[in-house]
């Protein structure tokens, strides 16, 4: 879910900043980011990528996601990876794949490449934290061949996560404001058709899937989403809040925990697909 939108200092939704990004946070990104690589590969494979071709990865985060789609495009073809977030890009250049290259960059901001550089464009859980959407659509839509595809994943704003549900009900317990931005992050189906048809795109094609993912408690939970969300979802919490909200957090889970699994949480997430045309 690394963000896309906004360099290092910027805003991105209200009330989120790119500003407490840590070495820490971003080492756990890597481990537990294999969440958002499981349902990203289901969006890569919606987007039928073929040997040869040239794929944009905008929220790239450390890189997990484009380093597999470099594979599938083969030495003949390359993947490079975008993000905001300097420390997951530097943990992404050292996966050391010979045709992905990671950089600092934005999605409403593609100027470092020309008109027709790619034939798809994908972003992975990150649609949702671009600020200007309809600007990031403009320079997808410039940058993509004729006949490009565009494939991105966005969370349903009608089905927030069961986690920020959890979370939010923890935090109120704990005597802290959760903030609403995490309540209220995403679009809907409608929205999101009506943004990509009105950027130009056409064939577009979308649909909700149900994630299930499982959590050994709540330090497992609160540590994912708060790496996920480069620090904003705790930043004001201290120690001792953090600790309450543990607490409470951990009796409302209770009743979702599995034998042998974990807690188990269902993720919404909106998928969809559009194409570029053929002329323009």
């Amino acid at each position: 879910m690394s963000v896309s939108s906004g360099m290092p200092g910027a805003s991105v939704e209200p009330g989120i900043t790119l500003t407490h990004d840590t070495p820490e946070l971003a080492a756990t990104y890597e481990e537990v980011s294999i969440r958002q690589f499981e349902n990203g590969k289901q969006l890569v494979a919606t987007l039928n990528i073929s040997r040869g071709e040239r794929v944009l990865d905008i929220g790239t985060g450390t890189g997990r996601l484009a380093a597999h789609v470099a594979k599938i495009v083969g030495p003949t073809g390359c993947v490079v990876g975008i993000d905001p977030l300097p420390l997951r890009i530097e943990i992404a250049q050292s996966k050391a794949v010979r045709n992905f290259e990671a950089r600092v960059g934005r999605a409403e901001d593609l100027s470092a490449f020309a008109d027709a550089t790619f034939d798809v464009v994908y972003l992975n859980s990150v649609f949702h934290w671009v600020a200007d959407k309809p600007q990031a659509l403009a320079e997808i839509f410039r940058i993509l061949k004729a006949d490009g595809r565009l494939g991105l994943t966005s969370q349903d704003v009608a089905h927030p996560h069961e986690a920020f549900q959890f979370v939010r009900r923890a935090m109120t317990e704990a005597g802290l404001e959760f903030d609403k931005t995490f309540g209220n992050i995403g679009l809907s189906g409608k929205e999101l058709e009506a943004l990509l048809t009105g950027a130009g795109f056409v064939s577009y094609e979308g649909c909700s899937r149900t994630f299930i993912n499982f959590f050994q408690g709540a330090d497992d939970l609160l540590t994912s989403l708060n790496s996920g969300s480069f620090g904003n979802l705790l930043v004001k919490a201290s120690e001792g809040s953090r600790a309450r909200i543990c607490d409470a957090l951990d009796r409302l889970l209770e009743p979702k925990r599995v034998a042998d699994e974990g807690i188990r949480l269902e993720r919404y997430l909106i998928f969809a697909t559009a194409r570029k045309p053929k002329t323009v």
